[in-house]
């Protein structure tokens, strides 16, 4: 009896003075311009297996929407836990890291960001890949000038994004086989490339084979870490190894239930698709084959990023981090295949705001599922908080989210009644039902835009002129 007390007393002594290992570790994985087509969304021609297998053990957002429809400023939503409506960050990419709404170069009382507030609880913080703007996280314009800060000061303890060939990082986001990059001078601007053998022999399949040495090394320390992963494709240019193209030979790609241009403001050119190369005569409307073809690169891009995400869960398994990681995984914002004759974000239409949202917590794996609740970017801060419980909690700003834990640990169905998006002028409400869209321009009244969710997600028919009940309704719930 006396030797089984003296071994609870161990273990309580343990516990209580072995806080760092004992927290939670964090491996948060962005992608860019992901939008839901995979398996666990109901795709039934997206090859991502290695997500679904995440999936099937972590709750899955089906319903979740981002601030804001472009790279830079949706990842400022999620790193700041702020609203746009309080930030004012609406559309510009760089500007939310180089003009009025940058981080002050020094250490303030709060934490700015959300890797800075895990690191100054005791974290190891490092960033591979694109979470931020830049694909390094340092500032640079395209053709390579800017000073090189970071664009999260006092976040990151290593800065570990491999460039290889390419050499900047702007270079591995554009990339092409053998170092060449859309920006390098060189004229290289083809819609689509499927050459390489190799995983590594592209920005990707490095990323991946960094942090699977990242993940080896975490394994063998006590400190907990926060390892930021972002992973390029299937953004533009659509590039990925030669087997991932041959995946989809017969496969038969769906064609975008809604290939027509509709009567909105909102429509737009599509400017960066069209002023890439293509395999085919550029000419508007392309034709059904065309489509196709770009949304089976499209398609292949995702299985590229697909089998890179297994390669760092597998060995995130082998280490056994699994059981004290929590994963999440986060499209920064959806994309136009094709949808409403557009190919692109830059809209606050419901293809572009919707992206995928995966959370795995090693304490919930019971509560694995698939949710409609409507959550938003901006939700991912404070729940992180909530679930790793990290000890410096003071910030610049307040949180504008609310945390997901109480759909995690399945004691509440959901945590909002609706979901809000910003898009320039525009904002945007969505709920179980429909989509509002609100747009003022100076001088003139707010012009609305309403869409039936249940029936369609793309914008064919606005009903605001014939529900304007709905409207109503709707217009309260806009900041």
């Amino acid at each position: 009896m006396k030797s089984q007390l003296w071994i609870a007393l161990v273990i309580v002594f343990t516990v209580c003075t072995s806080g760092e290992a004992a927290k939670k570790n964090v491996l948060f994985i962005a992608i860019d311009d992901l939008r839901p087509e995979l398996g666990c969304f109901g795709s039934d021609v997206a090859i991502s297996p290695h997500l679904d297998a995440l999936a099937a053990k972590s709750v899955v957002f089906k319903n979740h929407f981002v601030q804001v429809p472009t790279c830079g400023a949706s990842r400022y939503a999620l790193l700041t836990g702020r609203s746009p409506a309080k930030s004012g960050v609406t559309s510009q990419n760089a500007a939310a890291y180089r003009g009025k709404s940058a981080f002050s170069m020094e250490q303030l009382p709060g934490a700015q960001t959300l890797p800075e507030l895990f690191q100054r609880s005791g974290y190891h913080t490092t960033l591979i890949g694109k979470i931020s703007h830049t694909a390094d996280g340092l500032v640079y314009e395209y053709n390579g000038e800017g000073d090189g800060r970071h664009e999260l000061p006092h976040a990151w303890d290593e800065l570990a994004t491999p460039l290889g060939p390419w050499k900047r990082g702007w270079g591995i986001f554009f990339a092409y086989a053998d170092g060449k990059h859309r920006e390098d001078g060189g004229g290289h601007i083809d819609l689509m490339q499927f050459t390489v053998e190799n995983d590594d022999d592209l920005p990707d399949g490095m990323l991946a084979t960094t942090a699977e040495e990242k993940l080896r090394e975490f394994s063998k320390s006590d400190k907990p870490f926060f390892l930021g992963l972002g992973f390029i494709k299937p953004h533009l240019p659509f590039v990925a190894p030669k087997q991932d193209w041959e995946a989809f030979e017969g496969v038969q790609i769906s064609d975008p239930p809604h290939p027509e241009k509709p009567d909105s403001p909102h429509w737009h050119k599509s400017g960066e698709f069209f002023k890439y190369t293509f395999p085919f005569p550029k000419e508007r409307p392309l034709s059904p084959e065309e489509i196709r073809e770009c949304r089976r690169a499209y398609l292949a891009c995702v299985r590229y990023t697909d089998r890179q995400v297994g390669r760092v869960m597998k060995v995130l398994e082998e280490t056994g981090l699994a059981e004290s990681t929590v994963v999440v995984v986060w499209g920064d914002h959806g994309w136009n295949l094709g949808d409403s004759d557009m190919w692109a974000k830059h809209t606050p239409f419901e293809r572009a705001v919707h992206s995928p949202l995966i959370i795995f917590d090693p304490a919930h794996t019971n509560n694995a599922r698939t949710t409609d609740a409507l959550v938003e970017t901006i939700d991912i801060y404070p729940t992180l908080i909530d679930l790793c419980e990290p000890s410096f909690t003071k910030m610049t700003h307040p949180l504008d989210g609310k945390s997901l834990l109480p759909i995690l640990n399945n004691t509440k169905p959901s945590v909002r009644n609706n979901a809000v998006s910003y898009w320039r002028d525009s904002v945007t409400v969505r709920t179980a039902t429909h989509r509002l869209i609100a747009t003022k321009k100076k001088g003139s009244n707010r012009k609305f835009e309403l869409y039936d969710q249940t029936t369609d997600f793309d914008p064919v028919k606005n009903l605001a002129e014939s529900q304007p009940e709905v409207v109503k309704k709707l217009t309260r719930l806009l900041p």
